[in-house]
């Protein structure tokens, strides 16, 4: 059913490059789905990510946020705990987290911890890292500013990382904001890529850009045009 909804929105999409604003409207028009579904962009760089100085990763805290409010896990110690509390974090804790973890609990979709305790945290790589949610100072989750850590991640913060085919997955929000809101977003989420470029990055950098909804077709975006303005 949804194989023949599917070809039927692709039909509506022409093979050519769209501007931003024109992929947008496109997009929430050929949407099929009876769920709110996620906006998504997917861009294509020029870097080799087998070399470490030409990973790309960073965040972005989206002007429009992503319309949820994600669920966020603090794991710290001493006062630290009380802070995040107080901050709004889902849940908190110290070992004990780290415990939860390990015999299977994965209820939330954000963890944040303080630097004292990425020893313990360290254990869980292998559960956390795969599903992207292991801590990194880089990304601003390990810290001992876990209020504003946890603000951020709150307003719609998105962490973006090249994977090995050289392509980045990133969230933009949801196929119901109004059609300026997602424009606004996905230009923040590709300025944000654009100054992580690596220095050792050579020849073209935005190689492709399309925005997809989770159940819709990809949509190609002009990036020549995004480039000059």
């Amino acid at each position: 059913m949804a194989g023949k909804k599917f070809k039927q929105a692709r039909t509506q999409i022409e093979q050519r490059d769209y501007a931003l604003e024109d992929a947008v409207v496109l997009m929430q028009k050929v949407k099929f789905a009876k769920f709110d579904e996620t906006a998504e962009l997917s861009i294509r760089l020029g870097v080799d990510p087998k070399h470490a100085d030409q990973m790309v990763r960073g965040t972005v805290v989206l002007p429009n946020g992503l319309g949820k409010t994600m669920k966020v896990c603090v794991i710290a110690s001493g006062d630290k705990v009380k802070e995040a509390q107080e901050a709004g974090a889902d849940q908190v804790g110290g070992d004990d987290i780290v415990e939860k973890i390990q015999g299977g609990w994965m209820d939330f979709e954000a963890l944040v911890a303080t630097p004292d305790m990425m020893k313990s945290v360290g254990k869980l790589g292998k559960i956390l890292g795969p599903r992207g949610l292991m801590p990194n100072p880089k990304a601003g989750t390990v810290t001992f500013d876990v209020a504003k850590a946890i603000q951020e991640i709150k307003a719609g913060k998105v962490e973006f990382r090249v994977d090995k085919n050289g392509i980045i997955h990133a969230p933009f929000g949801k196929i119901s904001f109004q059609e300026d809101q997602l424009v606004e977003n996905a230009r923040s989420l590709i300025e944000a890529v654009i100054r992580a470029k690596p220095a050792s990055a050579k020849g073209r950098y935005l190689k492709g850009i399309y925005i997809s909804s989770t159940m819709g077709p990809g949509i190609k975006i002009d990036v020549a045009q995004l480039e000059a303005r």
